[in-house]
């Protein structure tokens, strides 16, 4: 490959995963919508749906989210009563994320949400899972960003 094809925008690995990701959060908007979330809640949601409660710090590692870029969406979720945050009593620079009874009964509407992505897609659920995988696979070897705060 020459030097000028190394610089090509479509020859970029990063670019073909920024672009993707663009498009499937843009699938994702008309569901959500209905629900009354952006995407970046709906991630929220899905960890707390798993875990709750959970440390702000946890939730942010999973998520792979700054505080700077958590904390709004937190804010905003609180205000709409989907979530409570509280600092812990026996460390009060730790904050808990937890669901409320309305964040919990989200989850029974969003059910519906990965289904009706697959069928959105036009890759076959063996492809799905199996480039599922090989993002996860990437993700896990790329070395952490030293010093920044997630």
């Amino acid at each position: 490959m020459s030097k000028d094809e190394l610089l090509r925008l479509d020859n970029q690995l990063c670019f073909a995963v920024y672009a993707c990701s663009k498009e499937i959060i843009r699938l994702y908007r008309p569901l959500l919508d209905a629900l009354g979330i952006t995407y970046t809640q709906y991630l929220v949601l899905l960890v707390l749906w798993e875990t709750t409660p959970i440390t702000f710090k946890e939730l942010s590692q999973r998520l792979y989210l700054d505080s700077g870029t958590l904390t709004p969406v937190l804010k905003k979720m609180e205000k709409n009563n989907l979530l409570l945050r509280q600092r812990m009593l026996e460390d009060e620079r730790q904050v808990i994320v937890a669901l409320t009874d309305k964040g919990k009964a989200l989850k029974q509407d969003a059910y519906s949400i990965p289904q009706q992505m697959m069928c959105s897609s036009p890759l076959n659920p063996t492809e799905a899972i199996a480039l599922r995988d090989t993002i996860h696979n990437l993700l896990k070897q790329l070395p952490k960003g030293e010093g920044e705060n997630i």
